[in-house]
């Protein structure tokens, strides 16, 4: 499996479940089987999921990825107990950080959720192919600085539906990937926070005639209206009322 289909949600899902390290083997680069070079993009989200460790509270240094082929088999061998050494010596996941598992399974369990909204939001960096010399990724250590991602999450988008120009035109539910709107014919339409994986894609969908889907950034969402007062009545219906 090339080393590119190794997904951030892999890795985060891996220490959420209590291993106490993380290790990737990828091609050397500039060798790719493929066209797409995935280890450069492997490198990247590794880079990043550094920091997003340091940010939750996790040594990052319980994360490693190596380059080497198939043929070098005594490279592996070196690498993985080099690793293996190294995690027995920051000690057992959670101990050594000095928090309590629980919180941190909290924070992985929230940094999980927002994958999909880290990936739009560092897009252009991810998808970036760095020029790593001998193989080296500490030069790139501070490609993605603490400063990015306190960033990223002190300013979290939202997505809101705002009731007052909702048409019930259903396209934005059908456009969502996680069926986080509750949608219903001739009812306002409200995005379930829960669900919503900020990925945008009902901003987009919305007809630009309506504009209904709002985007806040750090703010809060609005509560959702009460399910009486979803009902919308169109023009030609309120003057047949009068």
């Amino acid at each position: 499996m090339c080393s590119g289909r190794v997904d951030l949600k892999f890795v985060l899902r891996a220490f959420s479940n209590g291993m106490d390290g993380v290790f990737i083997g990828a091609c050397h680069l500039n060798e790719c089987n493929y066209i797409t070079h995935g280890n450069y993009h492997t490198m990247n989200m590794v880079l990043l999921c550094k920091r997003l460790l340091e940010y939750i509270g996790i040594n990052p240094e319980r994360l490693t990825l190596r380059f080497m082929s198939g043929a070098e088999a005594n490279l592996f061998v070196e690498h993985v107990n080099s690793f293996t050494k190294k995690v027995r010596e920051i000690g057992p996941f959670g101990k050594s950080e000095g928090v309590d598992i629980s919180q941190i399974k909290e924070k992985l369990a929230e940094v999980i959720k927002l994958i999909p909204y880290i990936k739009v939001v560092m897009n252009e960096k991810l998808s970036k192919r760095l020029e790593t010399p001998h193989e080296d990724m500490s030069i790139h250590k501070d490609y993605f600085t603490k400063e990015e991602i306190e960033k990223l999450f002190s300013e979290i988008v939202s997505y809101w539906i705002d009731p007052a120009k909702c048409q019930a035109c259903m396209t934005c539910a059908r456009r969502c990937p996680v069926e986080a709107i509750d949608s219903k014919k001739n009812m306002v339409h409200i995005i379930n926070q829960d669900k919503c994986i900020k990925c945008g894609t009902c901003y987009e969908a919305c007809p630009p005639r309506f504009g209904a889907v709002t985007k806040l950034v750090g703010q809060p969402v609005p509560p959702p209206i009460p399910e009486e007062q979803r009902t919308i009545v169109r023009k030609g219906k309120e003057k047949e009322v009068a």
